[in-house]
């Protein structure tokens, strides 16, 4: 589990970067949500972020998988979440595969400005390739939690998310009915399925 790092005393607020990635079902949300609790029992000014694009569960709340939720605000682009995020300690974004590359600098500047940034994502997508701008938010981050689920055919843990219909669009919001955690093995046995 993640424990927030304790500061000494300074002059000046400092500011980090805490990526939270895995597959689908890993409960990415589940330790955003978590972590943003704990800065709200601190009495610090919390902010929450999301794609506009993602109304699965809700259109303005974040939900996760075990239906906890916390109220968010949907942005159309990244660059937004700079514009009202004035006054915030601590800022989260989830879905952050689903956001254009500028969120890395978003995310910096927050940071620059003594922000604690969470960021939750898929750090892979349906062909188990590197998913959007997470890769250069693990490589900015002072924290990367990867977080496992658990494969849906052996039970071993799980990294990928293996797409169970026929798509081949990289973005396509889905649930249980269109996504399943898979391990390494079962993922690429299901791809070399799909092939023949």
């Amino acid at each position: 589990m993640f424990l927030e790092p304790r500061l000494k005393n300074t002059s000046h607020k400092k500011g980090w970067i805490e990526v939270i990635c895995g597959s689908m079902f890993s409960g990415k949300t589940e330790e955003l949500i978590r972590r943003l609790n704990r800065a709200r029992i601190a009495n610090l000014k919390v902010e929450i972020y999301k794609p506009a694009i993602d109304k699965r569960y809700h259109d303005t709340e974040v939900v996760s998988h075990n239906s906890n939720a916390v109220a968010s605000t949907p942005v159309p682009s990244s660059l937004n979440i700079l514009l009202m995020s004035q006054d915030a300690d601590v800022v989260g974004i989830d879905e952050a595969q689903f956001f254009d590359a500028e969120v890395v600098y978003v995310c910096e500047t927050l940071a620059q400005r003594g922000v604690r940034v969470i960021v939750a994502g898929l750090d892979m997508d349906y062909l188990g390739k590197p998913f959007g701008p997470m890769p250069a938010l693990m490589a900015i981050a002072e924290y990367v939690t990867k977080v496992n689920a658990i494969c849906m055919v052996c039970g071993d843990l799980a990294t990928h998310s293996f797409r169970k219909v026929s798509d081949n669009s990289q973005v396509m919001l889905g649930e249980k009915d269109t996504y399943e955690a898979r391990c390494r093995y079962c993922f690429n046995d299901g791809m070399a399925t799909e092939k023949n």
